[in-house]
């Protein structure tokens, strides 16, 4: 386990508490900081976990630690009005983790056997004997603790993940392949039918094999379709600056003249 030296101890401490005891002039002095409430907050602190991860996705690491100080606020924030309400201390919360981390990592902090777990070869370990241990807590379900709010392509990603911790998983991704292509036909079939429920239901049936064929090369379904996103986004704006530069606008040209600009500029790279 790497430790801190003691000089990196004391200096994280008081930096920390410095963040604490400017949020409480900020919550006692200040009138907009006076005024969040939780809910006030919710919106904001989603808006900030996105620019957390647009920074994580251009690797910016001066940009990640920026929204993550960002986000550390946020997270004292919710803490210094639980303490106003009664609920719970900055204190508490830290310890709540500490407990909770220790509780499900056995395989460095108990024992394994004792607790009738897997024994760790490698990280699949730990995630199964995650998921075995919070069953024990009393979760009803491996898919217990999802939030319902959590975008709909992360949700297909997390809840594959957690499946698969209880064996609930395809043997090779050829398998998974032909899954892809068997939702393919079924929704061809819903389209020729011309019901839009059931279009809808099979879409997502493609999507979600989809995902599981990206988990299964090893891929980030949701990175890779951001990645597309921003190449999409810069093949465009490159094509409104061309048409510009020609004197032209894109609202004046027909498809065919688009299409062979956007490949030109597809070509360039």
């Amino acid at each position: 386990m790497i430790l801190l030296k003691q000089d990196d101890k004391q200096s994280l401490g008081d930096s920390f508490i410095r963040l604490v005891e400017i949020m409480d002039e900020l919550r006692e002095k200040c009138p907009w900081d006076n005024k969040q409430t939780i809910q006030t907050l919710r919106s904001m602190t989603i808006e900030e976990t996105y620019e957390l991860a647009d920074a994580i996705s251009m690797e910016s690491w001066p940009s990640i630690a920026e929204e993550l100080g960002d986000l550390m606020l946020h997270l004292v924030f919710y803490a210094r009005i639980s303490k106003e309400q009664g609920q719970y201390n900055l204190t508490e919360i830290i310890a709540g983790i500490c407990k909770k981390l220790i509780d499900r990592h056995p395989h460095i902090y108990g024992d394994t056997a004792q607790l009738g777990l897997d024994t760790v070869q490698n990280a699949d370990d730990v995630k199964k004997n995650w998921e075995k241990i919070k069953l024990k807590e009393g979760k009803k379900s491996v898919l217990s603790g999802l939030p319902a709010a959590l975008p709909s392509l992360v949700k297909s990603m997390r809840i594959q993940e957690k499946v698969k911790q209880v064996g609930f998983e395809w043997d090779h991704r050829e398998q998974v392949w032909d899954k892809v292509q068997e939702e393919l036909a079924e929704l061809s079939e819903a389209v020729e039918s011309a019901d839009t429920s059931a279009m809808e239901e099979e879409l997502g049936d493609v999507i979600f094999s989809l995902v599981n064929y990206a988990r299964f090369l090893g891929l980030d379904a949701e990175n890779a379709l951001e990645r597309t996103n921003r190449k999409f986004i810069d093949r465009f704006t490159r094509m409104e600056s061309e048409a510009a530069a020609a004197g032209k606008s894109l609202h004046a040209m027909n498809l065919e003249e688009m299409d062979a600009m956007w490949n030109r500029i597809k070509k360039q790279k």
